[in-house]
């Protein structure tokens, strides 16, 4: 033990005396905090990591250079920084870090959201908004997820006969699992009664959660080896347990496909990815790759969809007027006895606005995935260097007062009067921008979509007993996504209408 603590100590003194022999190369960097020895800057970084940046931002400007260890990172925190970084300067942020908790997945290289932007990457994620995210397929899947939804519907109504209250955010992160499970595969992953989703929400938030969490391995590389923290022990445990259950999913359909030689096709996301895989000119996916990529499309998505419905439900009840048009409008345009459906989306632009503001002020990744710089890029005066990390602080623009009126009070009505929408506003960046923006956003716009409507269509709501539209709790738990620290709980009542 005393030898290893030794070998530690050596290998983290070296590195620190390179680093400070290099420092004279980092010039003209942007301005930020000074920092300490070895450490710079890790102990200034509070436990809600977006809401120190947005701090800090105030008192050095919209583009701040921190030291994590011996990591440079930049934080933008303005719309036109962002876009010098994500429009004009996109080719040099192709790349991702990698947090060394993501490296305890098999073929990390196979995600779609941290692989190198190079020709393989491309050719993939082209795949995927065209063949799998296109607006042909997603309408061709979308009576799956109006089953589910309905089956949500079912379920509410056993608990408002009793006037039970529920936990929203589990109920949303199931639904959304089914949702995305039955556009993938055809498939359920949760039962008709909601019971069987704790699992996959505990895999997945752990993975979410280590995946933001402050680990000394990503800004002191030599740390790597060590894991001192324990996270990528802990993390791994979820992408095995994901892998397992994805591949029996993924083995049965390609038996199923030999047994039958292709006779049978469900149409779906997995049905598209196996036949290109047997194209006989070659294929840019494998087997193993679309198992990569699949355990990566529901850790990207479920959590962060059924938290975005969860937030907007707890935003409408402590805003009763918003409810109150959103009703209104579903009245209107579905009217009592009829099904909400994802075609009659476009009609409502009411819960489309209501979508958007909950996005604005609760963006799912308030910090967007980071970037890596390729080569040394000057950006608004100041240079940021080949290797040093970005940031992009979508929830502190979000929340700028210079950019939005009023901007920590919920108004859906401030999308009713603009043309804001999710690319090309770099103001709004839900879902980042340029070409590591999220291709699944359409899919994760039209799930969130339906799945407030048919709440506030299907039903009244009301706080727990000693809960009030003043004290509910909107404090938020971090991670790589934002989630409520406190679960929202509400009793549905049936429509009286």
């Amino acid at each position: 033990m005393e030898i290893h603590i030794l070998l530690l100590f050596v290998t983290l003194s070296l590195a620190t005396i390179r680093f400070f022999l290099n420092r004279h190369r980092k010039k003209n960097q942007p301005p930020g905090p000074t920092g300490l020895p070895i450490i710079g800057n890790l102990h200034q970084l509070g436990p809600k990591l977006h809401c120190t940046l947005s701090c800090l931002a105030k008192t050095y400007g919209p583009i701040i250079s921190l030291r994590l260890g011996f990591t440079t990172v930049i934080v933008a925190s303005s719309p036109a920084v962002a876009k010098e970084i994500l429009q004009k300067n996109d080719q040099a942020f192709a790349n991702r870090p990698i947090p060394d908790s993501l490296t305890a997945q098999p073929n990390v290289d196979d995600t779609i959201s941290w692989a190198a932007g190079d020709p393989l990457w491309k050719n993939r994620r082209r795949f995927c908004s065209t063949r799998l995210f296109s607006t042909q397929r997603l309408d061709l899947l979308q009576h799956l997820r109006h089953r589910k939804a309905q089956q949500l519907v079912q379920h509410l109504r056993k608990k408002a006969s009793t006037r039970t209250a529920v936990d929203i955010g589990a109920l949303a992160f199931a639904t959304m699992l089914n949702l995305l499970a039955n556009t993938v595969f055809s498939e359920d992953l949760v039962d008709s009664e909601f019971e069987s989703a704790g699992e996959f929400k505990e895999l997945a938030w752990r993975i979410m959660e280590d995946s933001g969490r402050l680990n000394l391995s990503d800004y002191f590389p030599v740390l790597k080896r060590f894991d001192l923290q324990g996270v990528k022990r802990h993390v791994k445990v979820s992408y095995v347990r994901l892998h397992e259950i994805f591949g029996e999913v993924i083995g049965r359909r390609v038996r199923d496909r030999e047994s039958s030689r292709g006779a049978s096709s469900n149409g779906d996301f997995l049905d598209v990815l196996l036949d290109h895989c047997e194209q006989e000119d070659g294929s840019i996916f494998t087997v193993e790759s679309i198992r990569t990529m699949i355990v990566d499309m529901f850790i990207a998505g479920s959590d962060t969809s059924g938290s975005t419905t969860e937030w907007a439900m707890s935003e409408l009840l402590r805003n009763s007027e918003v409810m109150q048009k959103a009703r209104k409008e579903l009245i209107q345009v579905i009217g009592t006895s009829n099904e909400v459906t994802e075609s009659d989306i476009p009609r409502l632009p009411y819960i489309q606005a209501i979508v958007k503001e909950t996005l604005r002020l609760h963006p799912p990744v308030p910090l967007l995935l980071p970037y890596v710089a390729g080569n040394d890029v000057e950006i608004n005066g100041y240079t940021i260097h080949k290797g040093d990390q970005v940031m992009i602080n979508a929830w502190s623009i979000g929340r700028d007062p210079e950019l939005w009126d009023d901007p920590l009070t919920f108004e859906p009505e401030r999308f009713l009067k603009s043309n804001i929408d999710f690319r090309g506003n770099f103001e709004y960046l839900p879902f980042g921008s340029g070409r590591r923006v999220c291709p699944g956003q359409p899919l994760a716009i039209r799930m969130v979509s339906l799945m407030v409507a048919v709440l506030v269509h299907s039903f009244e709501w009301e706080l727990p007993q000693g809960v009030t539209a003043e004290t509910l709790d909107m404090s938020e738990k971090y991670g790589i996504a934002l989630t409520k620290l406190t679960p929202l709980s509400a009793i549905p009542i049936p429509m009286s209408i």
